[in-house]
């Protein structure tokens, strides 16, 4: 039996490295700022609601806000290290397969980051929502709750770091 031309395979090795990166760039800032949205509306949404029966909660609790914040930061500053990763390969090497590795590891660091965040500001958002409705209750739980709203902002640091231990593997073929 003949090997089709036009397997999965042939298609993936045939798409420029580069494309494959700047997909990965792109999916690590935006996917971790749609984290960092859903987030912030899922806590904001409960702030409001229960700053309606106990109105001293507000500035406290913006520190959940903030956690979802960060998540896009994380998105940006991994995509800025990813970007710096890239490097212009003369047209002949292009897929090379140290090129095509370069390019898998810079989309893998971005899938993986953006992921993370996303998971990360849902998480974040779910029990900073928790915390706002919690301390309007009893506002001896705030501190409480916020120990377990940090734990969960930590997931977006473990995305970044694999995300960057990932990204040590794009090395480029040299110009020479």
């Amino acid at each position: 039996m003949a090997v089709s031309s036009s397997s999965w395979s042939t298609a993936l090795v045939h798409i420029s490295p580069y494309t494959f990166a700047s997909i990965g760039i792109a999916i690590s800032i935006g996917v971790s700022v749609l984290g960092a949205a859903w987030g912030i509306y899922i806590t904001g949404s409960s702030l409001i609601g229960a700053a309606i029966k106990a109105p001293r909660i507000t500035s406290k609790n913006l520190i959940s806000v903030i956690f979802c914040e960060a998540v896009a930061i994380y998105g940006v500053i991994v995509a800025i290290i990813l970007q710096t990763k890239l490097e212009s390969v003369p047209s002949s090497k292009i897929y090379d397969p140290e090129s095509l590795r370069a390019g898998y590891a810079i989309f893998a660091s971005g899938i993986i980051v953006g992921f993370a965040n996303l998971v990360c500001g849902l998480c974040v958002g779910i029990i900073g929502s928790s915390c706002a409705l919690s301390d309007a209750q009893n506002s001896s739980l705030f501190v409480k709750i916020l120990v377990i709203e940090i734990f969960g902002s930590a997931l977006g640091l473990f995305g970044v770091i694999v995300s960057i231990i990932m990204s040590a593997q794009a090395t480029w073929p040299s110009k020479g």
